[in-house]
């Protein structure tokens, strides 16, 4: 029952985050998986995109379409490379050691974290 709930936790916090402001699944879903149920960084890479491939955003997707603030055209040309980038990048990561996907994994978070405080 306690896993069960781990995960419901962990469902509603990448909802609301990619709700909020567009992430959840590696950012959110990744590292719980990892730490609270003990997952490989292969393994808690591969239940993340499940999750994803399920149309999970659906409903947050209608809420920013409705409003105006979705570009289909942005969006389709993003899709048709982001589809062709994932099997590349899981080819690779497959391919490397979990140590150190877990560190290019963490350095990308850093990165990016690090930019968007000091970045305008």
């Amino acid at each position: 029952m306690t896993t069960v709930i781990i995960l419901l936790c962990i469902g509603m916090a990448a909802g609301i985050l990619s709700g909020m402001v567009g992430v959840g699944g590696g950012i959110i879903i990744v590292p719980a998986l990892i730490y609270f149920m003990s997952m490989s960084q292969h393994q808690a890479q591969g239940t993340s995109l499940a999750v994803l491939l399920l149309p999970v955003g659906i409903l947050a997707v209608y809420n920013y379409y409705k409003d105006g603030l979705v570009d289909v055209r942005t969006t389709l040309i993003i899709a048709s490379t982001f589809v062709i980038g994932g099997f590349i990048g899981s080819k690779i990561s497959i391919g490397l050691d979990q140590n150190m996907v877990k560190k290019i994994f963490g350095i990308f978070l850093l990165i990016v974290g690090i930019k968007m405080i000091l970045g305008k």
